[in-house]
């Protein structure tokens, strides 16, 4: 008799797992405006003896084949200059660039490559200036692209990481360098040679960011982009900055208003106070229509407004914790914008 033989139940072919396409990577706008980051030396161990914004955007992305897994860049050169030699047509070019891309729905962020010389004065421009939420980041370096070891090629693909990070949406102007995050606001430059030469001294960095990974700690609670006034004009109201110190002469206040500013920081001593001599040289410019702002030309800190005794008295403005160099760029824009008067100019420093 024939035992049936047992057969194993049959199974169903496997269905293959639907395929997921992967989102496409962010499309991150990088500007170039020259600085150490693309300067050059005659050999690696030079970093001193360099030529600043000789190489191009091209160059710098080259040394930075990982940006491909992070964004899909656009680059553009907008410049090719030492940032000691910035000057406000450039500020209105750039600007007016970013606020087109801030407009452009095919762009997610844009990165902004300068020297350090005047970087933390743009990056302040730009945060009152730029309209919209897309994150605007700047970088630098301290070594130029030359050097042995150099900070560069790091600090971009920090700056794009940061910039195709939606945390960073909203934060307004940042900036990336050597690991960490800053509010432009905020940031200094702090040291000649060092790596690490940017930091925000009175409240520290926004965040950081390290192996493609970004972390926010706190976000700016002042005003910036789309909740200020100011915008990017032809005209750029003459500011400049004097300085008080033991000895000091009324020689530059009385040059200055002679020759027509419209506006005077003085970067004062401690709490902003100022010599004697100044304090009476500018008392006189403030009576022929010239605003008078007082910062302080310690490195932290901040100027506090001295009302009836002294401010109120003598019709001069507290910059708070504005160094001389960022209240410059705050006045020039408030005076831009029609503001007049110790008392609206007061309220701006305080405000942004």
């Amino acid at each position: 008799m024939n035992t049936p033989t047992s057969s194993s139940p049959s199974t169903p072919d496997a269905v293959p797992a639907p395929s997921v396409a992967a989102l496409p990577l962010p499309r991150i706008a990088v500007l170039a405006t020259g600085g150490t980051i693309a300067g050059a030396a005659p050999d690696a161990t030079n970093t001193s003896g360099y030529q600043a914004g000789v190489l191009g955007v091209g160059h710098l992305l080259d040394a930075v084949p990982a940006l491909s897994g992070v964004a899909q860049v656009q680059a553009e050169q907008i410049a090719s200059v030492d940032s000691k030699d910035m000057a406000m047509p450039l500020w209105t070019t750039l600007a007016q660039r970013i606020n087109v891309l801030q407009a452009d729905p095919s762009i997610d962020g844009i990165v902004v490559t300068h020297g350090t010389d005047t970087l933390e004065e743009t990056a302040y421009l730009l945060h009152l200036t730029v309209k919209g939420a897309k994150p605007v980041v700047l970088t630098a370096a301290m070594r130029p692209a030359s050097a042995l070891s150099a900070d560069g090629p790091l600090n971009l693909l920090n700056a794009v990481t940061v910039a195709a990070s939606a945390a960073s949406r909203g934060q307004g102007v940042l900036v990336a360098f050597n690991n960490r995050i800053h509010c432009a606001r905020d940031v200094v430059k702090t040291s000649t040679y060092a790596v690490d030469a940017f930091q925000s001294p009175e409240v520290g960095a926004l965040g950081w960011v390290q192996d493609g990974r970004v972390e926010f700690q706190r976000s700016p609670l002042r005003a910036h982009t789309d909740a200020t006034g100011f915008v990017i004009g032809a005209s750029w109201p003459s500011v400049e900055v004097v300085v008080s110190y033991a000895g000091a002469s009324r020689v530059a206040v009385d040059a200055l208003v002679a020759a027509g500013v419209r506006g005077i920081v003085v970067a004062g001593t401690g709490n902003g106070s100022i010599h004697a001599t100044i304090q009476q040289a500018l008392v006189d410019a403030v009576s022929q229509g010239v605003a008078v702002v007082r910062a302080s030309r310690v490195g932290s800190g901040h100027v506090m407004r001295n009302g009836a005794a002294s401010d109120d008295a003598l019709g001069f403005v507290s910059a708070g914790s504005l160094n001389p160099y960022k209240a410059r760029v705050l006045l020039m824009l408030a005076l831009a914008a029609g503001g007049t008067g110790p008392v609206a100019l007061q309220k701006a420093f305080d405000t942004y």
